[in-house]
């Protein structure tokens, strides 16, 4: 006798048939899958700034957000500044964070895995020596990133790393931050 097939609903909040549905559209019409992302960075003090995010193209045209989002930069006091926000590499490194973590999340909601609880823990190393120029065989950003998950969900260990390792290969984060990316830098 064979057991009927159960269909089990899990809710991590991701929207997975709109995700395959873009997908299924960008196979028929793939410059419709080219975005551009914008950020507007106004200088305020000393190493203070904030960074404006709304409006991108997609889908062929220019789109707005609901509204603009600010995220500011600084650095802390051993560097003579006031701290008043995160350095741009803790901004950075959580990018990454989320990336990864709205990933999983995705992957969990595509493979049916339930998630209870999810905390990635990022660190970065950074020899501030090639920031200063005192040495130049010293890189002025990260030489190592470690990226540690704590993942409760209805599923396997062998399942979650999956999880993860799917997550890193489509991360958009994890592949700027591991793959060499043109950056033109110009003055208006």
């Amino acid at each position: 006798m064979q057991t009927p097939h159960v269909t089990k609903i899990v809710s991590n909040g991701v929207n997975t048939e709109a995700l395959i549905g873009a997908r299924d559209a960008f196979e028929q019409m793939p410059e419709a899958a080219a975005f551009t992302f914008r950020s507007t960075c106004e200088w305020n003090e000393g190493t203070h700034s904030t960074n404006a995010i709304n409006g991108y193209f997609g889908l062929g045209q220019e789109h707005d957000r609901k509204e603009t989002f600010r995220i500011e930069s600084d650095h802390p006091e051993v560097f003579a500044a006031a701290d008043r926000a995160p350095t741009p590499p803790e901004i950075a490194i959580a990018a990454l964070a989320s990336c990864l973590s709205g990933g999983v999340a995705a992957v969990a909601q595509h493979r049916g895995i339930q998630l209870h609880k999810m905390r990635a823990v990022v660190e970065g190393d950074v020899d501030v020596r090639g920031i200063l120029g005192m040495d130049p065989e010293i890189r002025n950003g990260f030489s190592d990133i470690r990226v540690t998950f704590e993942i409760e969900a209805d599923a396997a260990p062998d399942e979650i790393r999956a999880l993860v390792a799917q997550s890193q290969k489509r991360s958009a984060l994890f592949d700027m931050l591991t793959n060499p990316t043109n950056v033109n830098v110009t003055v208006a």
